[in-house]
């Protein structure tokens, strides 16, 4: 349920095409869905502007494949998160439709309404290759929520130049995200670049002092450019989500 849908059945109670008793039984999951492993918030995109996110990590296939049913039953679109390549094959098994990022980890199934377009763009900024996969989920995440996402990978402080050639392009992003690990240094350079707001993720890429990503966290947190905002270690989604929630207040200004 989000807010189009809402109106839409207040809209058909109020001409007589939909009976109270009708309405109250398509709002009977309000607010949540009980499977008894999982409460499905079926009106967080009401609440929110973005339907809940799928979790993958920790939970079956199967939990997966009847989380997805019931929200795809709903109309919303389904995000499901550090999801591998067997468990995207459940999920397609039911649902034709439904769309793997490969590195990303993420499968998408888009609902009946796509999400209103963000007038500004996200820039995703990653320093290496090996941090690609957490800024893909960023950008995944981004696009989902309706935001026109420009990626830019492998430009991190080891050669400077190679941001530098760059500049103008992210500075024209209304936000950007940094992903980055080792020393995590990127995230104050880009900030120190920009006038848009920076939302920083550490990745666990690195050697040994790098702590698994507690390193970069650190210096992200510690960061002397102004505007830079840290999401935690390799949560490429919730930069990505960030990002977007940013992008999409700025449009209703």
């Amino acid at each position: 349920m989000d807010n189009r849908r809402l109106l839409e059945l207040l809209e058909a109670v109020r001409a007589g095409e939909v009976s109270p008793g009708d309405a109250v039984q398509r709002l009977r999951h309000m607010p949540f869905e009980d499977l008894g492993f999982a409460k499905i918030d079926h009106h967080r995109a009401l609440r929110c502007g973005f339907p809940e996110v799928v979790l993958c990590r920790g939970k079956t296939s199967a939990q997966v494949v009847r989380i997805v049913g019931r929200l795809v039953e709903r109309g919303s679109t389904v995000l499901a998160t550090r999801a591998g390549p067997d468990l995207y094959e459940a999920v397609r098994a039911g649902h034709p439709d439904a769309v793997y990022h490969e590195a990303a980890r993420a499968v998408v199934i888009q609902g009946e309404a796509a999400p209103e377009p963000a007038a500004g763009t996200v820039a995703v900024v990653s320093a290496g290759t090996s941090d690609q996969p957490v800024a893909e989920e960023a950008r995944v995440t981004a696009e989902v929520m309706g935001c026109t996402v420009e990626t830019f990978y492998d430009v991190g402080v080891a050669g400077l130049h190679r941001l530098l050639a760059h500049t103008e392009a992210i500075a024209r992003a209304s936000v950007v995200v940094v992903v980055a690990g080792m020393e995590g240094a990127l995230a104050s350079v880009v900030g120190g670049m920009v006038d848009a707001p920076v939302v920083a993720v550490p990745t666990s890429i690195g050697y040994g002092a790098s702590f698994q990503g507690l390193a970069p966290l650190l210096t992200m947190l510690n960061s002397c450019a102004a505007g830079v905002g840290v999401v935690n270690i390799d949560n490429g989604f919730g930069g990505g989500y960030l990002a977007a929630l940013i992008a999409r207040a700025a449009q209703r200004d």
